[in-house]
């Protein structure tokens, strides 16, 4: 993982995305695009609530409000990427060198955020994102769509700062192949894992134990040792089972594949990975 996307909206969000895309570049001395999106005015409104309602004097104000959270939003992304670059001593260039450290690069783009954000996710080896506390402008299911076409690996930055996704790592195992490309997307990380933890669901027509084994066993080539977790059923939602084992074993990062088709509401272990993208107390990598 040397290139790294990371969209970033000049929100008050933009502090947990930051510190997690740094947290995931470092094991690499990845470079790390910034990308900010100058969403239209059209688009902004479309995206935002009760605006459909005002007519008049009062779609003119309303209007012109939006205008300005755009240019705030805009001005507030930059001076945020180039302050965490001086805190964090990140040299900012457009073009590879011999650092062996994390680099930064900042765009400004105008246009549809996500066909941008879907054009330049799909040149970069990860996406970092964060998740919006109010509305933004951007569709509410940006997340998914992104997801389901940016053909990359997602990480979803949790809440708070993350100093770290490499220590101990939650792989949620399902017999699925979208499980095997999160497997497959989250290598280099879970490679320099200090702690890997497979936890899989006991299903009543399966031996999630033996299938656990088994990826154990051919997991350990990578030279990564691993532990498994199987969890019996008791009646919660699966996703509640999962973030509890992940609390337990104090996943740094959840590694989970994700399924989803029509309106993207058909996923793995039910309601997972909705959960997973909505609401999440750490980082989570998500892949279709």
């Amino acid at each position: 993982m040397k290139s790294i996307l990371v969209p970033i909206g000049g929100s008050m969000t933009d502090g947990p995305l930051l510190e997690t895309a740094l947290a995931a570049a470092r094991p690499f001395a990845a470079h790390l695009q910034f990308l900010h999106i100058r969403v239209g005015l059209g688009e902004t409104a479309q995206h935002t609530p009760h605006m459909a309602f005002a007519t008049g004097p009062a779609l003119r104000d309303a209007l012109e409000q939006l205008e300005t959270q755009n240019r705030d939003r805009c001005a507030a992304a930059v001076e945020h990427i180039h302050d965490f670059c001086t805190r964090s001593q990140i040299q900012l260039c457009d073009a590879p060198d011999r650092s062996q450290a994390v680099t930064a690069s900042c765009r400004e783009e105008e246009g549809s955020a996500l066909e941008r954000v879907l054009f330049h996710a799909r040149h970069n080896d990860l996406v970092v994102v964060g998740r919006a506390s109010k509305p933004n402008g951007l569709p509410p299911d940006f997340l998914e769509h992104l997801l389901m076409g940016c053909g990359r690996p997602l990480l979803i930055a949790g809440p708070a700062p993350s100093p770290t996704v490499t220590g101990t790592i939650m792989v949620c195992w399902r017999e699925s192949a979208d499980a095997a490309r999160a497997v497959t997307a989250a290598a280099p990380l879970l490679a320099q894992a200090k702690r890997v933890v497979f936890v899989g669901v006991a299903e009543k027509n399966g031996d999630a134990a033996s299938a656990l084994d088994d990826v154990l066993r051919r997991f350990a080539w990578h030279g990564v040792p691993a532990e498994v977790q199987v969890i019996a059923p008791n009646g919660r939602p699966v996703q509640e089972l999962l973030a509890t084992a992940a609390r337990t074993c104090g996943a740094d990062l959840i590694v989970s594949g994700a399924y989803g088709h029509s309106r993207l509401r058909e996923v793995v272990f039910g309601g997972c990975t909705q959960s997973f993208i909505r609401r999440c107390d750490r980082p989570v990598l998500l892949m279709h």
